[in-house]
């Protein structure tokens, strides 16, 4: 038991100065983004590659530590993603973009699925990579609107929807995904997705019907509790979840989406600080697992992926923005806001990791890949409204427009 002791007693302040250095360094990232208005999700993946076994400074992470805390991470990113959404909100977007969001999944997925199969990947690497490119990031997207206050926007409304019909096609992506990836039998397959999808649909009815008594048992007027209850909850489901096979990812979703109204609001208040620091470190890790060794070779894939996803994106955009108006303007705001990847394509890169079914080089083109359209989208948003106000210009344009 001493010798116990003393080892954790040696371990722990290498463990505590390797983390806190970590954050040091998130921290003036972070800062550092926000003061050019830029999303601190490419910088955070970039040092994680800089700092990782692989990288320039090589220093090696705490055995198993770092990685809890990056799972934590994706538990509270997609628990977050949960409570921004009712179930009534999701029924009535789907119903009401169902059109946008096809021709989103089409137009997006598509490439990913060509190239995973161009690259001897077979299924697993093509319905991955068919995930990375199709599903746009919520945070990086929420962040340019802020920044660029374009919140009262008439493509913003559209933009909202893709990114809800995005979630709700991961809810059953992600266990199929898994299944796919731990190369269960197809029977066994086919029951684990069916119980996916009807976990999902049970937690929507409930989101619809049951928001009454969830006030009873939450209450916002206690935040402490609140967020003890709602984090735990979301926690444990995700244990649970690992047990039965099931996505700890989703699983945390479908906490987040039974909740509604104001618990949800003061939920979201209380976590978003954790949320954000997490998060952090779940693509830092990310950058950390992956070699940057194995990019120089995936360099080119990945930046051609990304100009054909970004032209399907201004298509899916243009789509979107159409339902609501005729500008041009609005269109390519649209387009350009949703060519960003982000936390969903990197939590699919890691579920591909722990399954080790694909080779290390999917994890280097997934991380350039995030890395160009994360760092692009951000920069293209802010000049895409002057190509677009210039094109709605044009002599006659005005006329045919109105």
């Amino acid at each position: 038991m001493d010798l116990v002791t003393a080892t954790t007693n040696a371990e722990l302040p290498r463990l505590f100065l390797e983390f806190g250095t970590l954050l040091l360094v998130l921290g003036i990232i972070a800062r550092v983004a926000h003061r050019f208005t830029l999303s601190p999700v490419p910088f955070y993946l970039i040092a994680g590659l800089f700092f990782g076994e692989g990288g320039a400074v090589g220093v090696p992470a705490s055995d198993g530590f770092l990685e809890t805390v990056a799972e934590l991470g994706v538990v509270i990113l997609l628990l977050l993603l949960g409570l921004e959404y009712s179930g009534d909100e999701l029924v009535r977007t789907a119903r009401a973009q169902r059109y946008t969001g096809i021709v989103d999944l089409v137009a997006n997925a598509l490439p990913g699925v060509i190239l995973a199969l161009l690259l001897g990947w077979g299924l697993p690497g093509a319905v991955a990579l068919g995930g990375v490119t199709y599903i746009s990031s919520s945070g990086i997207i929420s962040q340019v609107v802020r920044d660029l206050r374009w919140r009262r926007n008439p493509e913003t409304r559209p933009v909202v929807s893709v990114l809800i019909i995005e979630d709700l096609v991961m809810a059953p992506y992600l266990p199929i995904l898994t299944v796919i990836l731990t190369g269960t039998g197809l029977v066994t397959g086919i029951i684990s997705v069916s119980i996916a999808l009807m976990v999902v649909a049970v937690v929507i009815v409930v989101s619809l019907r049951g928001s009454r008594r969830m006030k009873r048992v939450l209450n916002p007027r206690d935040p402490t509790s609140l967020l003890l209850l709602v984090f735990g909850a979301a926690i444990a489901a995700a244990g649970l979840a690992g047990f039965a096979d099931f996505s700890p990812a989703v699983a945390a979703f479908l906490v987040g989406l039974l909740l509604t109204d104001e618990v949800a609001e003061v939920a979201r208040r209380r976590l978003d600080p954790l949320r954000d620091l997490l998060a952090a470190v779940f693509f830092a890790y990310f950058g950390v697992t992956t070699d940057p060794g194995d990019i120089p070779a995936m360099l080119l894939p990945a930046l051609g992926l990304a100009v054909v996803t970004i032209g399907t994106k201004f298509l899916t955009g243009w789509v979107g923005a159409r339902t609501v108006t005729t500008t041009s303007t609005s269109a390519l705001r649209a387009g350009a806001l949703l060519s960003a990847r982000g936390e969903f394509s990197v939590i699919i890169a890691g579920l591909v990791a722990v399954s080790g079914v694909l080779p290390p080089t999917f994890n280097a083109l997934v991380a350039t890949y995030v890395l160009i359209t994360a760092t692009v989208a951000p920069i293209m948003a802010r000049f895409v409204e002057p190509l677009g106000w210039w094109w709605d210009q044009r002599p006659g344009r005005s006329r045919r427009t109105l």
